[in-house]
């Protein structure tokens, strides 16, 4: 089970950073992602970290932005999000990968958390 926090309202330019706890022991041995998707479009890739945090990947419109990691003592994966913009609104979800490695593909992902909303105002 993936349990996604810390969304909420923030202002342009502002911060905010999600978390999302897994209650699984096998965490560490997946690679971790998140996803969002705002009304009227279809989910898409933010970030994903591999198993043991070293290689990480980012969408094009999130990188220098946004920063993923994990910390497998805590069974935890985030995200940072700085310097937000309007367009950053969407629910964002954490998802396990199948494997080790990440991957920008949804169908790699096998357990979704319930999602967290993020707003941010202009």
């Amino acid at each position: 089970q993936l349990v996604e926090s810390g969304g909420g309202l923030v202002q342009a330019g502002g911060s905010l950073r999600l978390s999302c706890a897994a209650s699984v022991r096998t965490f560490s041995s997946y690679a971790m992602g998140w996803f969002r998707q705002a009304p009227g479009k279809e989910r898409e890739f933010v970030a994903t970290t591999s198993w043991g945090g070293g290689s990480t990947s980012y969408a094009d419109s999130v990188k220098g932005r946004f920063s993923i990691s994990r910390d497998n003592a805590k069974n935890t994966v985030y995200l940072q999000m700085n310097s937000l913009k309007p367009e950053d609104t969407a629910i964002y979800y954490c998802a396990r990968g199948k494997v080790t490695v990440g991957t920008r593909d949804p169908t790699a992902y096998d357990s979704w958390g319930q999602g967290t909303q993020v707003t941010v105002s202009s």
